[in-house]
């Protein structure tokens, strides 16, 4: 720091040193010596001194600016550096990466799936060829203005081309104008108009989210039932069937048995099935002894394996319900392989069944146990908060109708053999039975309050092949079951609800506009600006949405910029999805089982270990050991395994185009040119009608 000293003192001193020192340690280290009081009384001292004066500290700005070079110049190489380093790093990894063509699955058509890849490149190729063409049009000097373009001035104007490009840019200009223009601009129009349905679809379920919180709107079972809850073994309890399907699943296995073994429910009125459709036989060996553990310990417990494993879940649910047993259950609740119900999850759910007869679902609500693990596990908790707290909880109380999620839920088997079962047509068999439920005239109950945890995908990989399935699915069964919701004997505002809101506007037009508004058109208008897109439809209202998405999950609002550019991205894939599903192609009907991580079970099992004593059993337990070193040592050599880097390649391109577009974007304010003709033709045509003289767009 300067020191600081009376410029009018009478005593004088010598100036305080100043030292300097670079950070890098190979540069030496200088000490020079800061203005003393002399220096800055030239007008007292002689001339001599003044000139001595002036050039040390002439000598000494001189050091200084040396030494901020020297600093400059450490910054430039550190840059360069890390900028080789990233260099090499992105080098290594694309070339040890691994492409979406080579994890292509058995069951789909590479054919089919490279289709859409091809699409995407065509466009990324398209708009850096425009983008090249446009930069070297504004350095010849195409400058930018409003959008309006005479065209008779192009025509009739013998100043109107200068030389080859200029002809070139011209007709291209002219191109965009008459022949570009028009049909994007429809095409944004149509666009926007289906983004303000959906948008409005969105804004009215969020006011009756608002209307139920207000209202505090929730399901409540008749006092009776609940009465009979807590009279004991004598009350209301229904038999009620269990059921956990899993498919090599070993990471999860032991939380979901555990758990539904806890449930608190009389033995004598719950029967629970493992239905395993592993192909691993440690797997399957691991599975049956956690059950044989269980049924030693007194647990109603069965195992299932299926040596024909046709349909997926679908079908493994199908045949689980055609054991002998299963007439004597009144209810079925369903898990996957990854959820932990409650021990309290029957008493909170079958209440709602009694004296409500046409009640065929009970549905709980998701919890994730690692929603806070990684970005993308946080956006998707934000997706899946909305989907529980706005959509489900919304139809559920106002249509007493909503998509069934699969697991977690409840139903009436009545209302399951009534709507015809478990069938295997679709991805989306839990859809599918909800549909055909609904038009038999079955009411569904959704519990907001009432919470079974869960995993959520930790990875991009697992999550978009789980997102696939689930946008593909509905088109598929909508094609399926759009004669029977005509021909169904329900009310014209039901059929209404399940053909427009249900399908086609969530399912259908959500993942069509979100990647043609806003992956194509919108990159397209910036290379064809005569089309122009409202800025409340590329900004503001987008924006406002997903505000609304975030409201259910409060704590995601820091991720509100990550989660638009998040939606963005996976607009590909769901869009991919939905047109498999439409059209029938290779990919629609595969199925892969999202991966699990098993991180919602270290605690559960700890105290399951803690509450449970452990039982000797000689004949079985070496076996267990065995199957466990087996386990260990495959595990082991996976991760001995080199790891491959996943290319997203779709997505990339994607990208790609986008940037292209916003550097195009970055010639102009407003998106439009203006050539530099019309200075040369005012020159020219001084006396002439200026407006006809300049060429805008």
């Amino acid at each position: 720091m300067a020191p600081s000293f009376d410029l009018w003192a009478k005593g004088s001193h010598k100036g305080t040193p100043v030292v300097v020192k670079m950070e890098n340690p190979n540069w030496s280290m200088f000490e020079l010596e800061g203005p003393s009081e002399d220096d800055f009384l030239i007008g007292n001292t002689p001339t001599g001194s003044r000139e001595k004066a002036r050039g040390k500290n002439a000598k000494q700005l001189t050091w200084v600016l040396l030494l901020k070079a020297h600093r400059a110049a450490g910054c430039l190489t550190s840059l360069g550096s890390a900028f080789v380093s990233l260099g090499s790093a992105i080098r290594r990894r694309v070339a040890s990466g691994r492409t979406d063509a080579d994890s292509t699955s058995s069951n789909e058509n590479k054919t089919v799936k490279t289709r859409f890849y091809n699409c995407i490149k065509v466009f990324l190729w398209l708009s850096l060829l425009l983008l090249g063409f446009e930069i070297a049009a504004y350095f010849k000097g195409w400058h930018f203005d409003a959008p309006k373009l005479q065209l008779q001035y192009v025509f009739t104007s013998p100043y109107g081309v200068r030389d080859v490009f200029d002809w070139v840019y011209t007709r291209w200009v002219l191109i965009r104008v008459e022949y570009l223009a028009p049909p994007l601009q429809f095409l944004s129009n149509f666009c926007i108009v289906l983004f303000l349905i959906q948008s409005l679809d969105r804004l009215i379920l969020c006011l009756g989210c608002f209307w139920i919180r207000l209202k505090k709107i929730k399901p409540i079972p008749k006092q009776d039932a609940v009465a009979d809850l807590e009279s004991g073994e004598n009350g209301f309890f229904p038999m009620v069937l269990v059921q956990i399907p899993m498919c090599n699943e070993k990471e999860v296995y032991q939380q979901s048995i555990g758990a539904v073994c806890n449930l608190d429910w009389p033995k004598s009125k719950i029967l629970i099935q493992i239905l395993d459709d592993s192909d691993d036989p440690t797997t399957q060996l691991l599975i049956k002894e956690e059950v044989h553990k269980w049924q030693q310990e007194g647990a109603n417990i069965v195992y299932r394996h299926r040596i024909i494993r046709d349909g997926y879940k679908a079908g493994n649910l199908k045949s689980a319900m055609g054991c002998s047993y299963v007439k004597d259950c009144e209810f079925v609740a369903i898990f996957d392989a990854d959820f932990q119900p409650t021990p309290d999850f029957l008493k909170r759910t079958v209440p709602h069944f009694k004296d409500n007869e046409d009640v065929g679902l009970v549905q709980a609500r998701w919890s994730f146990v690692n929603k806070d693990e990684n970005l993308l596990t946080r956006l998707q908790n934000i997706n899946l908060a909305f989907h529980f707290e706005v959509e489900q909880q919304v139809n559920g109380i106002f249509l007493n109708f909503f998509g069934f999620n699969g697991t977690a839920g409840v139903w009436r088997i009545k209302a399951l053999e009534e709507s015809g079962g478990w069938l295997e047509r679709t991805t989306v068999e839990d859809m599918d039975i909800a549909v055909r439920a609904h038009l038999k005239g079955w009411k569904f109950v959704f519990l907001n309050d009432v919470e079974c945890q869960c995993e959520v995908p930790e990875s991009y990989e697992a999550y978009r092949k789980q997102q696939h399935r689930w946008h593909s699915g509905p088109m598929q069964l909508f094609r399926l079951c759009l004669p029977d919701i005509i021909r169904a004997k329900i009310s014209v505002w039901k059929k209404f609800n399940l053909i427009f809101l249900f399908f086609l506007l969530r399912k259908l037009i959500l993942p069509f506009y979100s990647f043609t508004l806003f992956c194509i058109i919108l990159p397209m208008t910036m290379f064809v600006p005569e089309a122009e897109l409202p800025a409340w439809v590329v900004c503001y209202i987008p924006a406002t949405m997903s505000f609304l998405n975030i409201l259910p999950a409060p704590k995601s609002f820091p991720f509100i910029v990550p989660y638009l550019l998040f939606e963005n991205t996976m607009s590909v894939t769901k869009f991919n999805a939905m047109i498999s599903g439409l059209f029938q192609l290779g990919s629609a009907y595969e199925w892969v089982v999202t991966k699990k991580s098993g991180r919602s079970s270290e605690g559960d099992l700890v105290s399951l270990v803690e509450k449970k004593p452990k039982h000797h059993r000689v004949g079985s337990e070496p076996n267990l050991e065995e199957m466990k070193a087996d386990l260990q040592q495959e595990q082991e050599q996976k991760a001995r395994k080199k790891k491959h880097n996943r290319i997203y390649t779709k997505e990339l391109s994607l990208a790609f185009l986008l940037l292209t577009a916003s550097a195009r974007s970055l010639l102009s304010a407003q998106g439009s040119v203006k050539d530099r003709l019309g200075a040369d033709t005012n020159t020219a045509d001084a006396g002439g009608d200026t407006q006809n003289s300049n060429v805008r767009l």
